[in-house]
């Protein structure tokens, strides 16, 4: 009888030991797995009735948070800057789920993450409303000034930390206000989300990192590295032709130069000057092979995980692509010819060359903790790799200081300030409006940040070749990044 009984008390034990671990296997182990089924609303709805943790800046702003509210749902999220984080936080909507860090880290900032709620053993056996909060890299004084500079034109500006890819601004124009999705009236927000999507300039999608555009004339600084880094080109030679204009193998179409100009040398001049048609040549003599490996070096052709969901690869072509279409290679060494490239990209191509060829993985997240103030992760910076050595990264900023001092890029002259940057303009296709892009960092002898910005449709042809419409907003980001005495936000 005794055996009996120790029998069934065994089979009954086994059988609470399992369940007690497919629990635990459930509300532990595969809630990830769960959380992230689409079918699965119940996190997203969680937002409505349940704490959810913060985000702020590095600086200390709040740009995210959750408060009570009356009636049943009990919990209202809210961004006290509009629009001014839109494309980073994201938003958050009873209806239509969450994007940007809202998605990437919902199972941190409601609590449901296992490193969230379980931290020490006694937390398995409790339900305690444990939420955790995001400290982001970017400076709200920076944010501010790119979204004054950039002002109503269509665009992006990017601002990181060269020495360790922390992205100080990433602001897009068109925005929008995620404060409208998260409302508790929801015929409020169809219409709000019907008009975002019938807006021909997708404001919903981020221009700094969404979306990708020719770079045209600043990927020279791309070519440049690639023939240096070869040693098939020096300081002293090649001295490429002054010409007008110039016709690739394969094709009888002439490149041409900004405003019908006629430009050669050596590659210091060429790079002041913004000369097409000896960058054209030199991805010739180059070569497909060393052109794209350069560019992939600096993160063509692979996503820059930088914290934030749906980032837009830049790409350039593989170089077996270019062998019968030689004509592509050489409008590729201008930044055209189907290579395109987000201003994150081009920004994290300026934070390398100013970081003595040293690349930083890009990141918007500074820290993780509890909302007790305890520290869950620390997000150290990371080297992607080293596109280039020093002394090239020394040529290359050597060159873009005279670019600055008396080539194209004076419109990014700082007092005080030595500034390297290299500008260029786009054409836009079957259209007389060109895009215009600049990638700019200083101090140069000790960078501490590096910038991007670009405007969509600028202006017409020739009429920004100098800079004057992209040049003034990252003088204005550099300055306000430094802190100098004559950074300003003018806030519409």
């Amino acid at each position: 009888m005794n055996r009996q009984i120790a029998k069934l008390t065994i089979v009954f034990m086994t059988i609470f030991l399992i369940l007690f671990s497919q629990l635990n296997l459930t509300q532990l182990i595969r809630a990830n797995e769960y959380k992230s089924n689409p079918s699965n609303t119940r996190s997203i709805s969680m937002t409505f009735t349940e704490p959810r943790g913060l985000m702020r800046t590095v600086d200390g702003e709040v740009i995210a948070e959750t408060i009570s509210t009356p009636g049943d749902l009990k919990r209202l999220r809210q961004y006290p800057f509009g629009n001014l984080y839109a494309h980073i936080t994201g938003f958050i909507s009873f209806e239509y789920g969450a994007s940007g860090l809202e998605r990437h880290y919902n199972s941190h900032l409601s609590g449901t993450e296992i490193g969230v709620r379980v931290q020490n053993a006694s937390d398995l056996f409790l339900n305690r409303n444990r939420t955790a909060n995001l400290e982001l890299t970017l400076r709200h004084d920076v944010q501010l000034v790119a979204r004054a500079a950039l002002g109503t034109r269509s665009g992006a500006v990017v601002a990181i930390n060269p020495k360790d890819g922390a992205i100080l601004a990433l602001w897009s124009n068109p925005s929008y206000d995620p404060n409208n999705f998260s409302s508790h009236d929801l015929n409020r927000v169809d219409n709000f989300r019907d008009d975002l999507l019938s807006d021909n300039q997708n404001p919903i999608r981020s221009k700094a990192y969404q979306e990708s555009y020719p770079p045209g004339p600043i990927f020279s600084i791309i070519t440049a590295s690639a023939g240096l880094s070869s040693n098939i080109l020096a300081k002293d030679r090649p001295i490429y032709p002054q010409v007008g204009y110039y016709v690739a193998p394969q094709t009888r179409s002439p490149i041409t130069n900004v405003g019908g100009k006629t430009c050669g040398g050596v590659i210091s001049e060429m790079l002041e000057e913004s000369c097409n048609t000896g960058f054209a040549q030199m991805a010739i003599s180059l070569g497909p092979t060393i052109l794209v490996e350069q560019a992939e070096a600096f993160g063509f052709n692979s996503e820059l995980a930088i914290g934030l969901p749906d980032i837009t690869e830049s790409f350039i072509h593989q170089p077996e692509f270019y062998e019968p279409n030689l004509s592509l290679l050489a409008q590729s060494g201008i930044g055209e010819g189907g290579v395109s490239a987000t201003p994150l990209q081009m920004a994290s191509v300026a934070s390398a060359i100013a970081n003595d060829g040293i690349f930083f993985s890009p990141r918007i997240i500074n820290k993780i903790t509890t909302n007790d103030g305890e520290v869950l992760k620390n997000y150290q910076p990371q080297i992607l790799g080293r596109p280039i050595t020093k002394s090239v990264s020394e040529e290359l900023k050597a060159i873009l200081l005279k670019s600055v001092e008396r080539g194209t890029g004076q419109s990014v002259q700082t007092e005080g300030v030595k500034v390297g940057a290299k500008i260029g303009i786009v054409r836009v296709k079957n259209s007389t409006a060109t895009h215009n892009w600049v990638i700019a960092f200083a101090p140069v002898t000790n960078p501490e940040v590096a910038v991007a910005v670009f405007v969509e449709e600028g202006g017409s042809e020739g009429v920004y070749t100098q800079g004057t419409d992209a040049g003034p907003i990252a003088r204005a980001v550099i300055e306000a990044s430094l802190r100098l005495p004559t950074s300003t936000v003018n806030e519409p």
